[in-house]
């Protein structure tokens, strides 16, 4: 029996609550499918800077890189705001993406039918959506140098260098065309280059590597047109290609087109090693031990592991077809409920999902 071991950052907030969902629903769909899942948790994030001192300790990281795949949930609370930056739960995150080599960041959005009601975008708008945004996630402006303050003459300046090298778009443009070869065989690069020389540099390399594959159609698009086209036709984009700072707006955006923020998985990979897995949503400390934490997004990012990182196809097809079933069924966490629907917190929400997996779906 193939075994796969799973290290599990709960982090801050609801992420401990999401993340006990996760993971009850891998250990039924492992027996059941006939695999082993041995889960290892670390602390992370805030959680460790209250323990540890500091977001990322040595020996978490070692467990991410030693791990077969990373499971994170969420980071953050607004108490850590006044720390030094390098101490915060989001420096830890990019300092953990960075030291695993983890460069491209997949964000798939398709809407699930049972809320085509759900979005605050009309039906006819967002039906068949089933795009998937590529974020380069390792350099532009969460990285490059020089920044910082400085004050001079009586007045302060901040800056952050967005930068690019030839080869760190080359590798992200590779992910994106191999990813649009398997899917509609579109692929839309994102950049602002009639204003910046980066994204000059950006849209030759795109062009440049475009000819290791000639069956995908290449577009270039604005990304401030692009951020409109997403809520005025979003059905025109298959793979959306872009940099770390534009791919961080473009795709809490696209997160709106399925009516909840709370839906959406992603994946963080690099050319070799283990990838991290994780919802796009943030901690939502305010909601942090009411049970009323979506945790559906949390739910797929494990069905996207079992997928991309363990090779186990027909587990992460069981995860989506659970919860697919779950919301054709009518029930909604907080973020989702409506009229009609049939409101049920975090762990009833993993109650009804559990059940689904084993064959005994729960009466509504």
């Amino acid at each position: 029996m193939t075994t796969h071991r799973i290290t599990l950052l709960a982090g801050d907030g609801i992420g401990p609550e999401i993340m006990a969902v996760a993971r009850r629903l891998l250990e039924v769909v492992s027996h059941s499918h006939g695999f082993t899942l041995v889960f290892d948790e670390h602390l992370f994030g805030g959680a460790a800077i209250d323990v540890c001192g500091e977001p990322l300790p040595a020996s978490t990281l070692e467990a991410a890189r030693s791990a077969d795949a990373v499971l994170l949930a969420a980071i953050g609370h607004p108490r850590y705001d006044g720390l030094p930056r390098e101490k915060r739960p989001e420096t830890g995150l990019l300092a953990l993406r960075s030291a695993m080599g983890l460069f491209a960041n997949l964000r798939p959005v398709k809407i699930f039918p049972a809320l085509l009601e759900a979005s605050t975008l009309k039906r006819s708008v967002i039906e068949g959506v089933d795009l998937l945004v590529v974020r380069e996630l390792t350099g532009g402006v969460y990285f490059g140098t020089p920044k910082g303050r400085v004050e001079a003459e009586g007045r302060v300046r901040a800056f952050n260098t967005m930068a690019y090298f030839a080869d760190e778009v080359d590798r992200i443009a590779r992910v994106g065309f191999a990813l649009a070869a398997d899917r509609r065989g579109e692929l839309c690069s994102v950049d602002k280059a009639n204003v910046l020389e980066v994204s000059q540099l950006w849209r030759e390399r795109v062009e440049a590597i475009h000819g290791e594959f000639p069956g995908v159609r290449l577009s270039h698009m604005y990304v401030d047109n692009a951020a409109m086209q997403l809520v005025r036709a979003p059905r025109q984009f298959d793979v959306l290609l872009t940099s770390n700072l534009f791919g961080d707006i473009l795709s809490d955006e696209a997160a709106m087109l399925s009516g909840s923020i709370g839906l959406l998985p992603s994946a963080c990979l690099g050319e070799s090693g283990p990838g991290l897995y994780e919802p796009i949503h943030g901690s939502a400390p305010d909601l942090a031990g009411q049970d009323v934490a979506n945790p559906l997004a949390m739910v797929l990012s494990a069905a996207m592991m079992l997928r991309l990182g363990l090779k186990q196809e027909e587990a992460a097809a069981a995860i989506e077809a659970a919860v697919d079933r779950v919301l054709a069924a009518g029930f909604r966490t907080a973020d989702l409920w409506s009229e009609g629907t049939i409101r049920v917190g975090c762990q009833a929400m993993g109650d009804r999902l559990e059940a689904e997996l084993m064959g005994s779906p729960q009466p509504h």
